[in-house]
């Protein structure tokens, strides 16, 4: 290994890939520098940043209600599994995010919020990862959801 790979690869751990609804995608590196309370920190100042937003507070207010620890904890849970493959968050987000006529523009702002909050907490191997995994949480999403540019347009049945 050349010794700009060395650095470059340096502070890695390498591991197994796991998709949003945890289905093994291959081997991938992960930042060493992510840890438990790193999470906990994203988690919470970014969804204290999201609960007066008005765009996306009213559509996350009225699916947790007065669940919110709850909901910090299981999200805390979700990242803990995809950064640290610790194996907690077994929910589906999928269905979580049914019903909520989401559009592509929430995603984008929930990127966007995500990103500023990512870069307080964190740079370098740590915040690209998060980053990244946002944008294919995001992605997934709308494909789950069948919005955006990615939704598939079937023709409509006709009975």
């Amino acid at each position: 290994m050349t010794a700009d790979l060395q650095r470059r690869y340096r502070g890695l751990r390498k591991t197994q890939s796991e998709d949003i609804d945890g289905n093994i995608m291959g081997a991938t590196l992960l930042p060493t520098s992510i840890s438990e309370d790193l999470i906990s920190a994203i988690v919470h100042d970014f969804y204290g940043r999201i609960r007066p937003d008005p765009l996306l507070g009213p559509i996350f207010n009225a699916r947790i209600g007065e669940h919110w620890d709850l909901h910090l904890s299981t999200l805390v849970d979700f990242w803990s599994s995809i950064a640290l493959k610790t194996g907690r968050y077994s929910g589906r987000p999928h269905v979580v995010h049914q019903g909520l006529d989401l559009v592509p523009e929430h995603f984008e702002h929930w990127l966007s919020m995500f990103e500023a909050t990512v870069f307080q907490h964190c740079t370098g191997e740590a915040a690209s990862f998060f980053l990244d995994r946002s944008r294919r949480i995001a992605d997934s999403l709308q494909i789950g959801l069948n919005i955006g540019p990615n939704a598939i347009k079937l023709p409509a049945k006709q009975l």
